[in-house]
């Protein structure tokens, strides 16, 4: 009988001595694997390409030649009309006024030729996709919920169950 006190007594001074605690592995079955997605958007480039048509354009702004052409165009125009100083005059007004619209047609930019240009530019499809992120494993071990993530569904979950005094 003494003995058994005395081991009693050196176990429980060894216990409060040693942190007062015992701990041990267990392996809990899961009941349930719920897999958890997320919706994301895809997008995929694409190169879009097209011809289209550019003009080219001179300008004559510059050249004396367009109201050159023009001051004579209206001297002959000028020229049909009147008799005498009239004649004159209305030689001289269509000149003048034949060189005025010469250099403003040439200050315009007018398009001589065209050309194709090839046009690319990246573009993006979209679509929507799901994808699994992980798996919500669900347990109970003595009345409490364990949950546990993992990449595929298990079928234990391994706990550390430490008890402290």
């Amino acid at each position: 009988m003494k003995e058994r006190k005395i081991v009693w007594l050196i176990g429980a001074l060894s216990i409060s001595v040693f942190g007062g605690g015992f701990s041990w592995m267990e392996s809990v079955p899961v009941r349930r694997s719920v897999p958890v997605y997320r919706s994301e958007t895809i997008k995929t480039p694409y190169q879009a390409c097209w011809n289209q048509r550019v003009p080219i354009h001179r300008n004559y702004a510059g050249e004396p030649a367009a109201a050159l052409l023009g001051g004579v165009v209206g001297g002959v125009v000028g020229h049909q009309f009147g008799r005498g100083h009239g004649r004159d005059a209305a030689t001289i007004g269509g000149a003048a006024l034949g060189a005025l619209v010469g250099a403003n047609l040439a200050e315009t930019n007018q398009a001589v030729q065209y050309r194709v240009r090839r046009i690319c530019e990246t573009r993006y499809r979209e679509h929507r996709e799901r994808r699994l992120l992980h798996y919500k494993n669900i347990a109970w071990y003595r009345g409490h919920k364990i949950v546990t993530f993992s990449r595929s569904p298990l079928k234990w979950i391994d706990l550390h169950v430490q008890v402290s005094y």
